[in-house]
């Protein structure tokens, strides 16, 4: 399988480089294309007035050709995909992120975009994040359950721009409850900015930390990953699709009865 591996954290993140090596273990062919600094909520931003620049990056596995790139997640994937590829690609993963993408964040996230980017592309996509403080230990148990769903998620016949968000909460004991497939948290965020004052430069704002939420609906994403369950979800709006869509709910219902 030819895995295209994309993320937002920044090509030396911890997140991406458990996917290449787990990836890399069994097996699979793999290119590597991520942003050279950190790109969070970049969204599907694309770079129209500037150039991208892409150097080669050193890899310690055979099967992984590696690309950093100074552009947005979502050029690492058009760029990559257009030029750098040397072979049909058949999944695109983007993460791991260091942090939830769930509910209403996933429409500022670089690590979602990219795997949109992808969808877009005509391919199986997978966007991947897990709590922030979770240890390496768990990073690593997480990019192999990310393989697994992939070596799964293939053999699913999708609708076009159709991806798979997958999240994962943190676990003192290193054991997750079991993974469900969950609707996106309509929550919304509560932060606000503050306002300050610079005596030379005058006002400016800093977003305020913390990304709060108002209270998660029960059995959406946000909540389950609450109580402890690695969730899936599928994103792509049928009303969005062209004319004749069908199979949003036979995708839902193979990867269900699969989990």
């Amino acid at each position: 399988m030819h895995l295209f591996l994309v993320n937002d954290d920044g090509i030396g993140s911890n997140g991406i480089m458990a996917l290449a090596g787990a990836a890399a273990a069994r097996g699979h062919q793999v290119t590597l294309c991520a942003p050279v600094a950190q790109q969070s909520a970049a969204s599907q931003r694309i770079t129209l007035a500037e150039p991208i620049y892409v150097a080669p990056y050193p890899s310690e596995y055979p099967h992984i050709r590696a690309y950093a790139v100074t552009g947005s997640p979502a050029d690492c994937v058009r760029l990559g995909l257009q030029d750098l590829v040397e072979a049909p690609v058949d999944v695109l993963i983007s993460g791991i992120n260091n942090g939830y993408n769930y509910g209403m964040a996933v429409h500022y996230s670089g690590t979602v975009g990219a795997a949109r980017e992808g969808a877009l592309y005509g391919l199986h996509a997978i966007a991947a994040s897990i709590h922030e403080k979770a240890p390496p230990e768990l990073i690593q148990r997480f990019a192999d359950y990310v393989m697994d769903v992939a070596g799964f998620f293939i053999s699913i016949p999708l609708p076009a721009a159709l991806l798979l968000n997958i999240n994962a909460p943190n676990s003192p004991s290193g054991q997750w409850k079991k993974p469900v497939m969950a609707p996106l948290c309509t929550a919304n965020f509560t932060d606000r900015y503050i306002r300050r004052e610079s005596p030379r430069a005058g006002i400016y704002y800093w977003l305020d930390s913390g990304g709060r939420t108002h209270p998660p609906v029960p059995g959406s994403d946000q909540d389950m990953l609450r109580k402890g369950h690695i969730t899936l979800t599928f994103m792509g709006n049928p009303s969005e699709q062209h004319v004749g869509f069908d199979g949003f709910d036979t995708a839902c219902q193979t990867l269900g009865e699969w989990l």
